[in-house]
């Protein structure tokens, strides 16, 4: 992930910034992330957990669109405010994912986090698709994914309401 955002960010259409620099601006990402899951906790006192992971996964999906759709600064910025809206992701993924398990909860967690390597399998894809189609396009990828992700927390969201007892 890392790697994939230094080389997006040295592209001359998109930083044309030196490998340390870009390296730097990287921490930026992962400050936002940091800034995100603050945010974010706070916000899951008063939101549903559902509703937070679908709103974040939208939000992450129009900023990677934004930053393929754009150059410069603004595709640039755009991919770095990603982090902000990663950040709560995996936590309310997890929770959600195990919601309602009952006794089977500690084999559906350690599915769960068996299923982390799809985290080092989509960067790796997305290495593959910035080889042939650039650097730039192969965000399609992560967008991809974070359709799915709110598809995913819409799902929850159904699921529980129809499970709740105003439903019966």
């Amino acid at each position: 992930m890392q790697q994939l955002l230094v080389n997006y960010l040295i592209q001359p259409d998109i930083g044309a910034m030196t490998v340390k620099v870009a390296a730097t601006y990287v921490s930026l990402y992962w400050g936002g992330a940091m800034i995100g899951r603050f945010i974010g906790s706070a916000l899951l006192q008063k939101l549903r957990t559902e509703t937070l992971l679908a709103v974040c996964a939208l939000m992450a999906c129009l900023l990677v669109i934004t930053s393929i759709l754009t150059t410069g600064h603004f595709a640039m910025w755009s991919i770095l405010a990603v982090g902000l809206f990663n950040s709560i992701m995996f936590p309310s993924i997890f929770t959600l994912g195990v919601h309602g398990l009952g006794p089977l909860t500690g084999k559906g967690s350690g599915l769960l986090i068996a299923s982390i390597v799809g985290g080092a399998i989509i960067p790796e894809l997305q290495g593959i698709f910035a080889d042939r189609i650039g650097v730039h396009h192969a965000f399609f990828l992560p967008a991809i994914c974070y359709v799915y992700i709110m598809y995913f927390a819409i799902a929850c969201s159904r699921t529980q309401r129809e499970a709740s007892p105003e439903h019966t």
